[in-house]
């Protein structure tokens, strides 16, 4: 699993109105993309938030039972 952008990292370059405020960012496809896929995993983790969960040794015996591993 790929880490989170960090927004420190973003090559941002902003639009301003005419009193000099910003409007909107610029940024590369890639980092849009990137922002977009770390986006729908927070939502999925938080979606999954209240699931019940299982031990590291249950998922592993889970996994050999359904010949995974």
């Amino acid at each position: 699993m790929a880490s989170m952008i960090n927004t420190k990292d973003l090559a941002l370059n902003y639009i301003t109105n005419e009193l000099g405020e910003k409007t909107a960012v610029i940024l590369s496809i890639a980092q849009f993309e990137e922002l977009l896929e770390d986006l729908e995993d927070l939502a999925i983790v938080a979606e999954r938030r209240d699931e019940p969960t299982i031990s590291h040794q249950d998922l592993i015996a889970e996994l050999k039972q359904d010949g995974i591993i």
